[in-house]
């Protein structure tokens, strides 16, 4: 049979939830915490992490086809690609978010089907409870910490490229809405020598936020600040950042806090996004694309173009509205309180 030459764009497409799948399963179950530094075989990591012996190794040949694991005879050891992007004790780690997808975005898309019948995300429907979107995923410690995780995995990648896009070093105070771990406030910090920065979100998020700021190299020039941003005054500050915020949620919302940022900025002030920003065509890119769909099974928001974020921000007090792509997952855009 003649294999057409588009043929492979299906085949792969068919078969791509497999691939992640078994990643998400490795990274669960704890396989690479167990082999980082140390090989071993299959009995004695069924032993360890009590499982069956015989579908661990059908496993284990995935994750060596996959490029995850070396073997040596009858041992298992990590690849470099595993031991720093998926062993959870690795400071690049995206364990977190792995666990995240697993546990809950791989659900949500189950029922992507119904999204698009109905326009709304499927909480509901995927996980029996009503609970608004945080509310899930700071539903206890264990849940909190990995959702943390997550985005820091991300945030370590993306915020270097976001805190360089423009030239920052006309502000002197960041603050940085949602902050989570700070991962944006550090690498702005790092990039501009004499700004200082304030990290903002839930108190629950507080504990965790704290052990990544201390961490840092740049500690004595971020604080954090538990508040909710939405519904409390904003502290003071000339540079208000949004990273992974905006496409959380429908326009009217988004007009609203972008309306208290502007009231709340000096002049020259300015707001820094860090977001997927699609095409104008929406040909693409196929990243943002698809986290655009993310946001429909998730959210009440959605990703937008970069003309979408101006008409948003030139509606609500600012000007000099500038985007940047960055190469990495998430783009920039830079805009300016305007002139009374």
């Amino acid at each position: 049979m003649t294999i057409e030459p588009d043929l492979p764009v299906v085949l792969d497409l068919i078969e791509a939830f497999r691939r992640s799948k078994a990643m998400f399963t490795a990274v669960r179950l704890g396989i690479f915490d167990c082999l980082e530094g140390e090989s071993q075989s299959a009995d004695q990591l069924a032993a360890k992490l009590n499982l069956n012996c015989s579908a661990l190794n059908r496993l284990l040949h995935g994750c060596v086809a996959l490029g995850l694991l070396r073997r040596k005879g009858d041992r298992y050891l990590n690849t470099p690609t595993a031991s720093r992007y998926l062993v959870s004790a690795s400071p690049h780690t995206f364990a977190g978010y792995i666990t995240y997808s697993d546990q809950s975005l791989y659900p949500l898309w189950g029922h992507l089907d119904d999204a698009i019948r109905e326009g709304s995300n499927r909480w509901s429907q995927t996980f029996g409870s009503r609970d608004a979107l945080f509310d899930y995923y700071y539903r206890d410690e264990t849940a909190t910490r990995n959702f943390i995780r997550a985005m820091n995995g991300f945030g370590q990648v993306s915020s270097p490229r976001i805190a360089r896009a423009f030239d920052l070093s006309g502000f002197r105070h960041l603050v940085d809405l949602g902050g989570a771990t700070g991962h944006l406030a550090i690498a702005a910090c790092e990039a501009y020598p004499e700004l200082r920065a304030t990290v903002v979100d839930l108190p629950r998020i507080e504990p965790f936020a704290r052990e990544f700021l201390a961490a840092s190299a740049v500690a004595g020039r971020v604080e954090f600040i538990a508040t909710d941003f939405f519904l409390d005054p904003l502290p003071a500050g000339d540079l208000y950042a949004l990273g992974r915020i905006l496409h959380d949620w429908d326009d009217a919302k988004v007009r609203a806090l972008l309306e208290k940022i502007a009231a709340a900025l000096p002049e020259n002030g300015g707001v820094l996004i860090a977001e997927a920003l699609i095409n104008e065509d929406r040909s693409g890119p196929v990243y943002a694309i698809m986290q655009d769909l993310n946001m429909l099974v998730c959210t009440d928001g959605r990703e937008r173009t970069a003309s979408e974020y101006k008409q948003l921000l030139e509606s609500t007090g600012f000007s000099r509205v500038q985007a940047g792509r960055t190469g990495a997952s998430l783009d920039a855009i830079l805009a300016y309180r305007a002139c009374l």
